[in-house]
């Protein structure tokens, strides 16, 4: 499964085999959305927390007698059906939300977001990024020459999630670069996931050779 590999120019440097194992599978929407709602639920922090009328302060005092007032009857001011009272059922931050996620799950819903990528024709192979400074200008005027390629315009005019750069291994310069760029993420090999690939209209590989052995090794 040959793919073209691009340089910063847009312009062609040569061909990828692509991993058949990896991009040759069908897509699994019902593995895929396990994984990603697992994977926001483990991220999930559970701060939000009410108090119950135990843990209200005050509420000691009957509010007044239980008979003869001609009022219904209350024994506490911090009954959950009295103004600044407990609240039932609120949020409790002692709930733990996290789901078991196994390692191989991940990696297969992975292997199959970057499968359907390519053949939706949102996966583009650049050879190598590269800069010595974080220099916003010259990465600007990459984005528009990869925008360039037929079929992947919308990397240098799309407003909203439209690039996920994956680099081989961690370059600060290239990710200071980028980072003025509101519709552009910079990450590593290592660190990406079904949800992140999903989250970008189009997801660029820097260094295709390196990349996929990385990806490769995830469910090994």
């Amino acid at each position: 499964m040959e793919a073209p590999v691009y340089d910063r120019e847009g312009k062609k440097a040569g061909n990828f085999t692509l991993p058949e194992q990896v991009f040759g599978l069908p897509w699994n929407a019902d593995l895929v959305h396990q994984v990603v709602v697992a994977m926001a639920a483990n991220a999930r922090q559970g701060n939000a927390h009410a108090k119950d009328r135990s843990e209200v302060r005050g509420g000691g005092k009957k509010p007044w007698a239980q008979k003869g007032t001609g009022r219904a009857r209350h024994g506490s001011s911090r009954s959950p059906i009295w103004r600044h009272g407990g609240v039932t059922f609120g949020p409790r931050n002692d709930k733990d939300y996290s789901q078991k996620l196994p390692r191989k799950m991940k990696a297969k819903a992975l292997w199959t977001t970057l499968a359907r990528k390519h053949k939706d024709g949102e996966l583009l192979l650049v050879d190598k990024i590269t800069y010595e400074t974080p220099k916003t200008k010259e990465a600007r005027v990459m984005l528009d020459k990869l925008g360039t390629i037929g079929g992947y315009e919308g990397v240098a005019t799309r407003r909203k999630n439209a690039i996920l750069f994956v680099l081989p291994e961690q370059d600060l310069a290239v990710k200071k670069s980028f980072a003025n760029f509101g519709n552009v993420r910079v990450g590593t090999v290592r660190s990406i996931n079904a949800a992140d690939v999903l989250a970008y209209k189009y997801l660029v590989v820097v260094g295709p050779e390196a990349s996929m052995n990385v990806i490769l090794s995830k469910l090994a």
